[in-house]
């Protein structure tokens, strides 16, 4: 019987991931995939058997440790690396006969190796949970040192980028929605970038664990069939050699504590990402930024002038369905009735999908700050309708020289008002001399505030945000 292929056309798709978004997702699909899947199994079934050979573990029928020699060793290799497509539709084929995806790894192996005589040797003492979260692990080590981890790093670039360029840009803050002390653009932006790179530093130091020891992790098999070896060393080295780090402590199956963490950080960087997404769908509609305009885009299928934050907005809804998954995950994973179920083997399956949802968002968000530039001139004029946003510089430099209740007096002259011009603010500061027979040098010192001036230190942690980062 052989495996059907079927859904060839990424329009027969049911995941978006894998018809729509397909061009988006690269590499992932290296990584992520059956196909992926089977290959690191591979991977780490032949690493194993090279490893005990190479300790001297394996014998032969007269009780000799067997010698591989490095054409056996480049053989071996090649089971792996140059695992095609083909390949992977063998697997699933023999996993038709056998009902079992790890076991027919196995059989692959055994059938395409040329040491023949030391195929048993495939698996020797390995329950399926010791190849599986090896592989696993090391499926999602590539797919965040070479996909995720360089889309956010791209991401976390642009966006710096943008708020260097703009650290001196004066703008109006927003608090509960209502005019607020002013800002500047690259100070705002600079405030995700610093959270987005907290997030990437932690996901760079991530270490991936690993283990390989047996069926409830007490290495019986081991210790009945080879009794000599110090198997704590041994598979301590192995899981090292693997570029992951060794975990001592396990039923049947390694705990995913560290993929639970792992998909926890994706998603509290997919949060601060959403913040961003949606702060940044909020000054599109201000008019704060302007999108670059295309001239075959339609923007809506009825109203022709429509330019729309449709990058923004894909890149919420992916987020949005990126967490749903991964918080599951997260809560999930280190979950297991006794020394194993089986409900963590599709939860693993899913990882892909958080991650490929994940990805086409941070895309999406690069898309929409590629085809957007500040607009100075609409943010400028936000800012100079709204000099009552001084009332509070006012009473703090009236609380300087010692005037009772600045800010109720304020409060009385300002609370409520939607708009005030710079006119108007001068007349209000006249109104305040009269009231408190201010001295002449404090009236001056008033009437030099102005709303693009009264940014306080955001300018300077703007430009200071690369040193910052490093800290």
């Amino acid at each position: 019987m052989k495996l059907i292929r079927r859904f060839t056309s990424p329009l027969l798709r049911v995941s978006p991931l894998d018809g729509r978004y397909s061009h988006l997702i690269s590499p992932l699909p290296d990584f992520l995939s059956e196909s992926g899947l089977i290959k690191y199994r591979a991977k780490v079934e032949v690493s194993w058997f090279i490893h005990l050979a190479s300790a001297g573990i394996l014998l032969d029928k007269a009780g000799i440790p067997i010698k591989l020699s490095d054409a056996d060793i480049r053989d071996l290799n090649s089971l792996w690396s140059e695992f095609q497509l083909k390949d992977a539709e063998w697997v699933k084929n023999k996993e038709l006969e056998t009902n079992h995806d790890l076991k027919a790894v196995e059989y692959y192996l055994k059938e395409h190796s040329n040491l023949k005589e030391y195929t048993e040797y495939f698996h020797v003492c390995c329950t399926s949970e010791d190849i599986n979260n090896l592989s696993y692990a090391l499926m999602f080590q590539d797919s965040l040192r070479l996909a995720m981890i360089p889309a956010l790093t791209q991401l976390k670039d642009k966006i710096q980028k943008l708020a260097i360029e703009n650290s001196a840009v004066p703008m109006l803050s927003r608090t509960h929605g209502q005019p607020a002390s002013p800002t500047t653009v690259g100070k705002e932006l600079a405030n995700f970038v610093y959270r987005i790179n907290r997030h990437l530093k932690a996901l760079n130091e991530l270490q991936l664990t690993g283990k390989c020891n047996g069926a409830v992790g007490n290495y019986n098999a081991h210790q009945v069939t080879f009794s000599g070896v110090d198997w704590l060393k041994t598979t301590e080295e192995f899981v090292s050699k693997l570029g992951l780090k060794w975990n001592p402590y396990t039923t049947q199956i390694e705990p995913h504590d560290v993929v639970a963490e792992m998909c926890g950080k994706i998603s509290q960087v997919n949060t601060i990402l959403l913040d961003l997404s949606r702060d940044m769908w909020g000054y599109i509609s201000l008019g704060y930024f302007k999108g670059v305009v295309k001239e075959k885009e339609v923007g809506s299928s009825t109203m022709p002038h429509k330019v729309n934050p449709i990058d923004f907005e894909n890149a919420e809804g992916n987020l949005g369905i990126a967490n749903s998954i991964l918080i599951h995950l997260e809560h999930k994973l280190p979950i297991s009735r006794f020394q194993r179920d089986l409900s963590d083997s599709t939860a693993l399956r899913n990882v892909g999908v958080g991650l490929g949802h994940s990805l086409v968002a941070y895309k999406s968000l690069m898309k929409g700050f590629e085809k957007i530039s500040v607009n100075k001139e609409q943010i400028s004029h936000d800012l100079n309708s709204h000099w009552e946003i001084l009332a509070e510089p006012v009473q703090m430099i009236l609380r300087k020289y010692g005037f009772p209740q600045p800010y109720e007096l304020l409060k009385k002259h300002t609370r409520g008002l939607n708009s005030m011009s710079s006119i108007q603010f001068i007349e209000l500061v006249d109104e305040i001399e009269k009231e408190l027979k201010l001295p002449s040098f404090i009236t001056i010192e008033l009437k030099k505030l102005t709303p693009e001036s009264y940014t306080g230190l955001a300018q300077r942690l703007s430009e200071l945000l690369p040193a910052l980062l490093n800290k």
